[in-house]
């Protein structure tokens, strides 16, 4: 793709602006980049993914994430991986929840239910997890199992 403003170059720095809703882009070779916008068009992707971290989860680079209680810092528990405290998964859990959630599909302790368990406890997990089932179902775009899954739960509420 050649660059918009000179028409020479191979466009290498391409911008999107969002305004009001509306979006606008520009595709540029470096040196019109550097002519209108003023940037430093030598990015490295360490410096890119290193401010999107920042802005995603607004963590400041001078600023550590710290339990209060135990005092152990985010990047010693991402070196270790262990917690050193009960509290250390709350003062983390921005940036420990959505790890928990894809490995175990959930970010609550859903347990098993005891053989001699009342029916009302085991038809309750049954439909916990059918709704799960349908928010991944919809997510995914899998309209059809979500449909089952909403039939099932329909089923299921007709029932008590």
């Amino acid at each position: 793709m050649l660059c918009d403003e000179c028409g020479k170059n191979n466009a290498t720095v391409h911008l999107t602006k969002i305004v009001n809703g509306k979006r606008s882009e520009a595709h540029l070779c470096q040196q019109c980049a550097r002519k209108y916008t003023n940037l430093n068009t030598n990015f490295s992707i360490q410096n890119i993914m290193s401010g999107f971290l920042t802005d995603v989860h607004g963590i400041e680079k001078s600023k550590p994430l710290v339990c209060e209680n135990c005092g152990l810092t985010y990047e010693e528990f991402k070196r270790t991986g262990k917690f050193g405290c009960s509290r250390c998964y709350s003062a983390f859990e921005k940036e420990v929840a959505p790890f928990v959630r894809n490995i175990h599909s959930h970010d609550s302790h859903v347990g098993k239910i005891p053989l001699k368990a009342g029916k009302e406890l085991k038809s309750k997990k049954e439909l916990e997890d059918l709704k799960f089932k349908l928010r991944e179902a919809v997510e995914n775009e899998e309209y059809e199992k979500a449909a089952e899954y909403r039939d099932k739960i329909k089923k299921m509420a007709e029932g008590d």
